[in-house]
């Protein structure tokens, strides 16, 4: 006589208080187990590179400032502008160029930025080009 002889033929319990289970439901319970939740976000987060903010020369500086000159003469007109600028990562040392192509809208002195319309606003600071 085997171990469980007893019970192998009896008929399976059917609960009277709870529902029965869908296949899906029931194939969730056996899903990998992740302990870890956010590792894999955070790795993929480490490992994303960024670049770090060029310094310009005295000689690009004084390009750069030339050519704002030449924008804040022409500011009636709403040019249309390329500008090549640094963007900082929110969540990391360093950031990435970015390029953009608006009108401008407004050289602010005292903020130190432009405003493209659509409301853009980039630092002067920040710019490493303009075309």
């Amino acid at each position: 006589m085997g171990k469980y002889d007893d019970i192998i033929n009896l008929p399976h319990h059917v609960s009277t208080t709870r529902h029965r289970m869908s296949m899906l439901e029931r194939a969730a319970q056996f899903q990998p187990f992740r302990a870890l939740v956010g590792y894999e976000d955070a790795v993929h987060e480490t490992a994303r590179l960024t670049d770090e903010r060029a310094e310009l020369t005295e000689d690009e500086k004084s390009l750069l400032d030339t050519k704002l000159q030449e924008l804040a003469g022409k500011i009636g007109s709403q040019p249309w502008v390329t500008v090549t600028y640094f963007r900082p990562d929110k969540k990391k040392a360093g950031g990435e160029y970015v390029t953009t192509t608006g009108q401008l809208k407004r050289i602010h002195d005292f903020e130190g930025a432009l405003l493209l319309a659509g409301g853009k606003r980039i630092l002067i600071e920040d710019i490493l080009d303009i075309r």
